[in-house]
């Protein structure tokens, strides 16, 4: 990528420093590893000649890393290695992958924010973006719980509203069709029309408006079977049994069959009696049944329903008109759980800012007792809160201030302080918030520009204290810093065949004594200047 053909790094535990001269491609180390991570920056990183840039970083996630929970989220296979790869084309065209699965660089980013902290000048991700002020004050403050219960009574707030607002709405509109309401359901209740009853009157409409085409017939044959059938098989058995004993069994048979008939006669006649039992009706009785029916279907028809959902319909209009006559009270009540509501937010949301509050003075004098030995004993860091809007984070608006002199206005950090001093504020703070953030990779660009003697070996000290349990990277041109690191780097540009190429090394304690002894003289190494490396670095 630009100026680098290929290279393997890998970095160790505590704290790595890289050093070289100006020029020799330490800031492109960092521009590649933010590539890789997703970050806004430099577009082009394609070398000359080459089709495509490409960028791998692995990072060692322990069991309970925060990335793995952006993996998990994304869909991503979560595994205790973390591979990132991405692709620069020469047109453009990037392309990117985590534990080989193609994913957005917004999936990057957001598992950057997990695994790297770049920390600078000219850095605008980390403490000098006063939009994550506040958020550094409650890690600090350790305010997981109280916000916890900020975010909750703000959703219970915002549900009280949200109910208020639906009744408030719905009462309104229920105010503004009353007349109709209750003119629809006394036409209802009046009715009460039953389910299925649609269906019964239009049978028994049916059933007595075809009785009298039918009951004339139905009565002459009972007429028939009742006057002459029943009397000629009467008297036909009569008279067989009247000779059955003289006709030696002939007419036994005709006898027994006659006997069957006459019950089967007895049951038609039974049936056909009952028929006209039941299509007898009084002509009033339809009279009452059309009409029913016809007023059933007619406020069927007014309301655009179902004869059968008349029923529904009204119990919901009744309960419309319920809630219309208890509207009042219902929205009483619910503002009345409104100001709960609130009353609860204002409580989480003060004892949230009374949290802060007490964070901000403990941070105040942690970072001024880190200023002291940064030989910024007269500087003043403080952390001002003001009041904001109401969110599910309280009401707060939090902001680290400096005044670099007694006497001196107080402002943001990237707006007060020079090039040294706030490299020196941003590594106090740093101090005093990294607690915690173990399995973290802190990366600090040129964070000692601008100091030197003993504050450099203050700041050295600093960042080696930051690296315990950890990893920390550290780009400088300071011999105090590099001195302290527990691994040292060379990053080294060279030209062959015309093409330059960047190389980082690592240094074993010879060639690491060489470097910090240029790092002091310059061009020229002399003996003294080997004798102060060797100071630095044994003591």
């Amino acid at each position: 990528m630009l100026i680098i053909d290929r290279l393997d790094l890998a970095f160790q535990p505590g704290l790595n420093v890289l050093t070289g001269e100006t020029g020799a491609g330490k800031s492109i180390l960092l521009d590649a590893l933010g590539f890789v991570l997703g970050w806004r920056g430099r577009a082009e990183l394609v070398r000359c000649g080459a089709d495509q840039g490409e960028v791998l970083a692995e990072f060692d996630l322990g069991p309970d890393h925060p990335a793995r929970a952006v993996l998990a989220d994304a869909g991503l296979p979560v595994e205790d290695s973390l591979l990132l790869r991405r692709v620069n084309a020469r047109d453009g065209r990037k392309t990117a992958w985590v534990n080989d699965r193609r994913c957005s660089g917004e999936v990057l980013r957001r598992l950057s924010e997990t695994l790297v902290e770049l920390h600078g000048q000219h850095d605008d991700r980390g403490l000098l973006n006063p939009r994550g002020h506040r958020h550094l004050l409650d890690d600090f403050a350790e305010a997981s719980e109280a916000l916890g219960a900020t975010r909750a009574a703000w959703r219970a707030r915002a549900e009280a509203a949200r109910a208020l607002q639906k009744a408030e709405a719905e009462f309104a509109e229920m105010r503004a069709e009353e007349d109709f309401l209750r003119h629809a359901v006394g036409e209802l209740d009046a009715l009460a029309p039953a389910p299925g009853e649609d269906a019964e009157l239009d049978a028994a409409r049916r059933r007595m408006q075809g009785a009298e085409k039918i009951r004339a017939d139905i009565q002459r044959a009972g007429e028939a079977l009742s006057d002459g059938a029943e009397r000629a098989m009467g008297d036909a058995l009569r008279w067989l049994e009247g000779v059955a004993d003289r006709a030696e069994g002939g007419v036994d048979a005709p006898v027994a069959a006659l006997e069957r008939a006459m019950v089967e006669l007895g049951e038609a006649v039974s049936g056909v009696e009952a028929c006209l039992d039941g299509l007898r009706f009084d002509p009033g009785e339809l009279e009452a049944t059309e009409e029913r029916l016809f007023a059933i279907r007619g406020l069927a028809r007014k309301h655009n329903v179902q004869p059968d959902a008349l029923p529904e319909l009204a119990e919901s209009l009744r309960g419309r008109l319920g809630r219309l006559d208890r509207g009042a009270d219902d929205i009483s009540a619910l503002r009345s759980a409104l100001n709960d509501a609130d009353a609860a937010y204002d409580a989480a949301a003060g004892a949230l800012t009374a949290l802060r509050r007490d964070a901000a003075s403990r941070l105040d004098r942690a970072v001024t007792t880190e200023l002291a030995p940064l030989k910024m004993e007269r500087a003043v860091f403080a952390t001002q809160i003001a009041e904001a809007d109401p969110g599910p984070e309280g009401r707060d608006d939090v902001v680290f201030t400096v005044a670099t002199n007694p006497g001196a206005p107080a402002g943001p950090l990237n707006k007060i302080a020079s090039g040294g001093e706030l490299s020196r504020f941003l590594l106090a703070l740093k101090v005093c918030l990294a607690e915690g953030e173990a399995g973290r990779t802190m990366i600090f660009d040129e964070i000692d520009r601008g100091v030197g003697g003993a504050t450099a070996d203050a700041v050295g000290r600093r960042l080696a204290q930051l690296s315990e349990g950890g990893q920390v990277l550290v780009v400088t041109h300071s011999p105090q810093v590099a001195a302290l690191g527990a691994h040292h780097w060379q990053v080294a540009k060279s030209v062959r065949d015309d093409e330059t190429t960047s190389t980082v090394v690592p240094l074993d304690p010879a060639a690491r004594e060489d470097e910090i002894a240029r790092m002091l003289a310059g061009d020229t190494v002399t003996d003294e200047a080997r004798a102060a490396a060797r100071a630095l670095l044994y003591g």
